[in-house]
C-alpha cells in the first residue's frame, strides 16, 4: 500500500480547521496578541480580595485568555498530529508551549490568593458572581490542603524532578530495552513494545511462547531497576498526599473528582464476587485451545478469527448513524454533519499520528483523528467511540460557559463506550451469519475482560502497593512480585498456570505512574453498559436523562452528572449489570463452540 504524503490527501478526507484558524498566518497573529495579553496577568495580583467586581474583572480576563490559549493549542496540536515530521508544525507547537508555560508561571499567584479570601467575604462574592460559583466553590474545596506561599513555591519547584521516575520508566521501556527478533513463517520480525500484543494474538502457540519468554526475559534482567522506579513513584504519591494533609495517596487522587473511597472499594468487591464467571471463560478457552493448562501467552489469542467485512468510510459512518438512532434525530443529524462535514481526518498519511482520538475544544469543531482502514471492523467501532467523545464535547460546549465546560476523564469514557454498546447491539441484531455473530461475541467478551476485569485487577494492585508502604511495609522487588502473583491467581483462576516471569507484568504497566487512574476504565464501561440498556429499553425518558448528562459538561462532579443520566456509580448495581452482560455473552459463546 502506498501511503500518501500530507499534501496529496484530498481536502474532503481531511478535517477542516477553519473554525479555529483559516490560515497559519491568522494563528501567528493571535499568538502575538496572546503574548501581549499574558503580560497583564500579574496586574491583578493583590487585588482579588478587594471586591467582587475586582475578582470578576480578573476572572473575566483569565477566561478570555484561556479561550484564546486553548484555540492556539488545539490548532498547533492538530497540525502536528497531521504530520509529526513537518518542521513548521513542530516549531509552531513548541512556540505555543513556550508561551503558555510563561503564562502559567505568571498566573501562579491566582489560586492561592483566591483561596486566601476570608470565607464570609468569599460567600458574598459568590452570591454576586453566580457565573463563577462552580469554579470558585471547586477552588475553595482545596483550601484545607493548601500550604503557605513559601511551601507552595517549594512544592512547585519540585514538579519537574517529580517526573523523573515516569520519564526514566518511559525511556527505559520505550527506548533503551531491546527485545530482538522472532522467527516466523514469514521470516524474522522485530519484537517491540508495540508488536508484543500482535505476537500474543498469533495462532501459532510456539511463536507466542517464544515471544513471551524473550520479552519477559528482558524485563527480568531489569527487574530491580523497574521496581525501584515504581517504588519511587509510589513513595512520591504518598509524600504528596501527606504534605497536603490527605489520609492516604488514594484519597488525594480521588479528591479532585469528589469520588468517595467506597466507589473504588465497591468496584474491587463487586468484580471479586463475579470472578467465577471469568474463571469459567478461561476454562472455556483452555478447552477450545486443547490445553491442559493455559499460560499467560494463551490468554489473548482470539478464539474466533477476524471476519472480513468491508466498510468504506462512508458506509461505516452510515452504519454508526443507524446504530445511534435510539438517541434521536437531533443527535444523529448533528453527528452526520460532523462525520461528513469536516470533523474527521480520515486516512493514514506519512508522518500522521497513529491510532485515533477526539479533540473537542470550546471553539472550533470536536475534531476526530482516524487512520481508517476499510477491511478492519474494529475501525467502525473506533469511529463510533470517537464520535461519542466528540458529541459529548459538542453538547457540553453548547450548554456551559468556558470555565464549566470541560468534563473529567471519569465521565469521558462513558459517552464513547456507550456508542460502542449501541453499535454492538446493532450489528448483533442484524447479522445472520453464525461466524460473524461469534466474532461479535468474542469481541465483546474480550472488551469487557480488558476494560472491566483487567483494569479492576490493576486498580487493586495499585491500592495494595500503596497501602503496603503507608502501613510501614517497604516494597522490594520480591514484594511487588508477591502481590501481583496473588492477584494473577485470584483473577485468572485454576485454568491458568503461572511461572515466575508472569509476576513481572506488574512492573511494566505505564498507567501505574499515574496512580489510581485505571479504575475509571472499569467504572466507565459499567456506566455505559447500564445507560445503553436503559436507552434501548425505556426510550425517550432515558434518552433525555442521558442528554442531561452530556449537557452537564464539567458543571458537576462526575458521580452527580452520571446520576442525571440515571446511573449511580456509588452503588454496585451498574457493576453487576456489566458482569451479567459478560455472563450472558459467555453462555452464547459456549453454545457456539459446543
Amino acid at each position: 500500500m502506498n501511503i500518501p504524503v500530507r499534501k496529496a490527501v484530498p481536502s474532503e478526507h481531511r478535517w477542516n480547521l477553519d473554525r479555529l484558524y483559516t490560515a497559519d498566518a491568522e494563528w501567528e497573529k493571535e499568538l502575538s496578541a496572546y503574548r501581549e495579553k499574558t503580560e497583564r496577568i500579574e496586574a491583578f495580583k493583590g487585588t482579588l480580595a478587594e471586591s467582587a467586581e475586582k475578582l470578576k474583572e480578573c476572572l473575566d480576563f483569565m477566561m478570555e485568555l484561556g479561550v484564546t490559549e486553548e484555540r492556539l493549542g488545539y490548532y498547533s496540536h492538530l497540525r502536528l498530529a497531521e504530520d509529526g515530521g513537518d518542521s513548521d508544525s513542530q516549531d509552531r507547537y513548541a512556540r505555543f508551549l513556550q508561551a503558555s508555560t510563561r503564562a502559567e508561571v505568571s498566573a501562579g499567584y491566582l489560586k492561592p490568593e483566591i483561596q486566601a479570601i476570608p470565607p464570609d467575604r468569599m460567600e458574598t462574592f459568590i452570591q454576586k458572581l453566580p457565573g463563577y460559583a462552580i469554579y470558585l466553590n471547586r477552588l475553595i474545596r482545596y483550601k484545607p490542603h493548601i500550604l503557605s506561599e513559601k511551601e507552595e513555591k517549594l512544592l512547585a519547584l519540585q514538579e519537574e524532578s517529580n517526573e523523573t521516575a515516569r520519564k526514566a520508566f518511559a525511556a527505559l521501556t520505550d527506548v533503551d530495552l531491546e527485545f530482538g527478533n522472532i522467527t516466523t513463517s514469514d521470516g524474522e520480525k522485530p519484537l517491540t513494545q508495540s508488536t508484543f500484543q500482535t505476537f500474543m494474538s498469533d495462532p501459532d502457540r510456539g511463536i507466542r511462547e517464544r515471544a513471551y519468554a524473550q520479552f519477559m526475559k528482558v524485563y527480568e534482567g531489569h527487574k530491580n531497576t523497574l521496581s525501584a522506579l515504581l517504588g519511587g513513584s509510589i513513595h512520591l504519591d504518598i509524600y504528596a498526599a501527606r504534605v497536603r494533609g490527605f489520609p492516604s495517596a488514594r484519597v488525594s487522587k480521588l479528591f479532585p473528582d469528589d469520588v468517595p473511597e467506597r466507589v473504588y472499594d465497591n468496584l474491587i468487591a463487586t468484580v471479586g464476587e463475579n470472578l467465577p464467571v471469568l474463571h469459567r471463560y478461561y476454562e472455556l478457552r483452555r478447552g477450545i485451545l486443547g490445553l491442559d493448562k493455559l499460560r499467560m501467552y494463551d490468554t489473548k489469542v482470539p478464539l474466533v478469527r477476524d471476519v472480513t467485512v468491508r466498510h468504506t468510510y462512508e458506509e461505516a459512518s452510515e452504519t454508526v448513524l443507524a446504530a445511534l438512532a435510539p438517541l434521536g434525530e437531533e443527535y444523529t443529524a448533528l453527528l452526520r454533519q460532523g462525520l461528513f462535514g469536516g470533523w474527521v481526518d480520515r486516512y493514514e498519511n506519512r508522518g500522521k499520528r497513529s491510532g485515533a482520538f477526539s479533540a473537542g475544544s470550546f471553539t472550533g469543531d470536536p475534531y476526530i483523528l482516524m487512520n481508517y482502514k476499510e477491511d478492519l471492523l474494529r475501525d467502525v467501532f473506533t469511529l463510533a467511540h470517537e464520535a461519542g467523545h466528540s458529541m459529548h464535547s459538542l453538547y457540553s460546549v453548547r450548554n456551559n460557559p468556558f470555565q464549566n465546560y470541560n468534563y473529567t476523564i471519569f465521565e469521558a469514557e462513558v459517552a464513547s463506550t456507550f456508542n460502542e454498546q449501541l453499535l454492538m447491539e446493532y450489528f448483533y441484531s442484524r447479522r445472520e451469519s453464525p461466524g460473524f455473530r461469534a466474532y461479535l461475541l468474542g469481541k465483546q467478551v474480550d472488551d469487557i475482560i480488558a476494560t472491566f476485569f483487567r483494569q479492576t485487577m490493576f486498580a487493586e494492585y495499585e491500592h495494595l502497593c500503596h497501602k503496603s508502604v503507608e502501613e510501614g511495609r517497604p516494597l522490594t522487588t520480591a514484594g511487588f512480585r508477591s502481590i501481583y502473583r496473588e492477584l494473577l491467581e485470584k483473577y485468572f483462576g485454576s485454568a491458568v498456570s503461572f511461572e515466575p516471569e508472569d509476576e513481572l507484568e506488574g512492573l511494566r504497566i505505564p498507567h501505574f505512574y499515574r496512580a489510581f487512574y485505571v479504575y475509571k476504565y472499569a467504572t466507565g464501561i459499567a456506566a455505559a453498559v447500564t445507560l445503553a440498556e436503559k436507552v434501548r429499553s425505556e426510550g425517550e425518558p432515558a434518552r433525555n436523562s442521558y442528554f442531561d448528562f452530556l449537557k452537564s459538561g464539567g458543571s458537576r462532579f462526575p458521580l452527580e452528572s452520571l446520576r442525571l443520566a440515571g446511573v449511580d456509580m456509588s452503588e454496585p448495581s451498574p457493576l453487576r449489570r456489566t458482569a451479567k452482560l459478560f455472563s450472558s455473552r459467555l453462555e452464547e459463546l459456549e453454545k457456539f463452540f459446543a
